[in-house]
């Protein structure tokens, strides 16, 4: 297939462009690079444009011939879709109607989104599956939840198939550490304990130890970003006109902070400063994902199950680039 990338200059989206190339397909990725990297981008396949010009939008479809969208861009800092909600709703949902609007005039019908797991906000039972109500608790995941009823109602009116797939906390690198996670600012918990270990930032801090876990620090599930990027690519392949589905991607597992910093240090050999802090408004205690769906009927199985693999990648990647992709 032709496929548009949107967001594939950015951390899931390039391993992603990495995945579908490895099947075969002919990918193009379309970014503006305010957050994605041009280094992560294969050769001459960048095309640099923002959602909200059509006419570039257009002309990508026309010329390429795409048959097919994967939908990555989007801003997802939590905190500032609570402080801007207007950035938030702009860039996450107007801008995606415009997209989508393109792909109408372009008799595009097949979409696959990066959805989050923040549509289900603070679940009530543990692990989460996909017929958990999606109550989101901030702007950031009620965009992400728009852009989902959206599709839902694009698959009934025009036959278009549409999938949606919401992620777990997306970590790691690839394999052969030529991309990996590079954000400025940084948010997500392993880049920012290795950091921690490198000296390039004085500490980490736990925000809470005193919720009902194990150790009483929170709970998530860590999913490899490669993996991330081989549910886009069977989704892509299995997408049926007319029909919405959303699929939830995460290994089932459940690691703490605590063992996180802990893999970190035995991956690395190196201590990690900490420091304890009050928890964060927002936070839930445990946040974990039933795969059983995505493994069922898109065949999807994480090759990367195992904390100390992701960390253990993550870890490669920030040590051959310690200034990421300015190196």
């Amino acid at each position: 297939m032709r496929i548009l990338v949107t967001g594939g200059a950015g951390y899931i989206g390039s391993h992603t462009v990495r995945l579908l190339q490895s099947r075969g397909h002919e990918v193009w990725v379309y970014d503006n690079l305010s957050f994605g990297h041009r280094a992560a981008v294969p050769a001459g396949r960048l095309i640099v444009g923002d959602l909200r010009n059509a006419d570039v939008l257009d002309h990508a479809f026309l010329i390429h011939r795409i048959e097919a969208v994967v939908h990555f861009a989007a801003f997802a800092f939590v905190g500032e879709s609570v402080t801007d909600p207007g950035k938030y709703y702009q860039n996450n949902v107007v801008n995606t109607i415009t997209l989508f609007e393109r792909m109408r005039r372009h008799d595009i019908k097949r979409l696959v989104f990066s959805s989050t797991c923040a549509t289900y906000g603070t679940p009530e039972k543990i692990p989460i599956t996909e017929q958990t109500p999606q109550l989101p608790i901030n702007p950031y995941g009620r965009t992400k939840l728009m852009v989902e009823t959206a599709m839902i109602d694009y698959a009934a009116a025009y036959g278009w198939g549409c999938t949606a797939l919401r992620y777990f906390n997306a970590s790691g690198a690839a394999a052969d550490s030529t991309i990996g996670e590079d954000h400025d600012p940084e948010t997500h918990l392993i880049p920012l304990v290795i950091q921690a270990a490198m000296k390039k930032r004085s500490h980490i801090e736990i925000f809470g130890t005193d919720y009902p876990t194990p150790d009483g620090t929170c709970v998530r599930d860590y999913v490899h970003v490669d993996d991330l990027g081989e549910a886009h690519a069977l989704a892509i392949e299995k997408t049926q006109a007319g029909e919405f589905k959303a699929f939830n991607l995460g290994t089932g597992r459940g690691h703490s902070v605590r063992e996180v910093i802990a893999t970190v240090e035995a991956v690395s050999g190196l201590s990690v400063p900490v420091k304890i802090g009050p928890r964060r408004e927002g936070d839930p205690a445990e946040l974990v994902a039933s795969p059983a769906k995505a493994m069922k009927e898109l065949g999807w199985r994480p090759r990367y199950p195992e904390l100390d693999q992701i960390v253990e990648s993550a870890w490669n990647w920030h040590r051959s680039h310690p200034n990421g992709y300015n190196d």
